[in-house]
């Protein structure tokens, strides 16, 4: 096996058309390579698994790719983002760069430039990365510890184990702390599908979810009408 074989990269691109041929030359090149058209579903696979790489377009249905860059460093603060777009905006690529994206490529690109920026981005980081990417996986929710690998909610009012889907819409909301968490995104990425009757289902999750964090009165999920739902801290 080849050093290219165990290297995986996102690739999120809406122009399918486009998408398909990217994706099929990186497999070409030796990349495995998973392809997603839009952010929210760009945002479920990565939440999923893990990547080496992720090459976002900028211009994406549901959630654009600079707001898609921002989630995925909550979750992953060092697998390098390689930004495509139609534009050549300076303020765009400055913004991308704001959000930590490790190059940029204006559209159209050769494969032969597609291929040595992203040779470049993996050497810089395996040069610089002697540590495993830092993930966001224990949170501080007031007097609570959620301990997210171990579905473990903590309080010294008691311990309460949670289910596995208990464990992820908690873990979206501590992700989205003080931000609106669309019902739409938390669908997609906990259930896999935005779906009316999953959406009855995940109310309920809510409900248990505000119950056993009753300890702690700072703590707070509140309803955002018609959009989803925020997670708020009060001092």
């Amino acid at each position: 096996m080849s050093k290219k074989d165990r290297i995986k990269i996102l690739l999120v691109e809406d122009d399918l058309n486009l998408g398909f041929v990217i994706q099929d030359h990186l497999r070409n090149e030796g990349y495995s390579t998973d392809l997603e058209k839009d952010g929210y579903a760009g945002f479920q696979k990565f939440y999923n698994q893990t990547y080496d790489l992720c090459i976002l377009d900028v211009m994406l249905p549901k959630k654009d790719g600079f707001t898609l860059a921002e989630d995925i460093r909550k979750i992953n603060t060092e697998v390098p983002i390689l930004f495509l777009t139609a534009k050549s905006l300076t303020e765009d690529k400055i913004q991308g760069f704001k959000l930590g994206a490790d190059d940029y490529m204006t559209k159209p690109f050769s494969f032969d430039e597609l291929n040595l920026r992203i040779k470049a981005i993996l050497k810089r980081a395996n040069t610089g990365q002697a540590e495993e990417p830092i993930k966001r996986d224990v949170f501080t929710l007031g007097s609570f510890t959620f301990d997210y690998p171990n579905l473990m909610l903590k309080h010294e009012a008691g311990d309460k184990s949670l289910t596995k889907k208990e464990a992820e819409l908690l873990r979206m909301l501590c992700l989205h702390q003080d931000q609106v968490l669309t019902r739409e995104m938390a669908l997609t990425v906990v259930w896999g599908s935005d779906d009316y009757f999953l959406g009855r289902s995940m109310d309920v999750f809510i409900t248990k979810l505000r119950k056993y964090l009753k300890h702690d009165e700072r703590v707070k999920i509140m309803n955002v009408h018609g959009v989803g739902f925020k997670m708020i801290l009060d001092a």
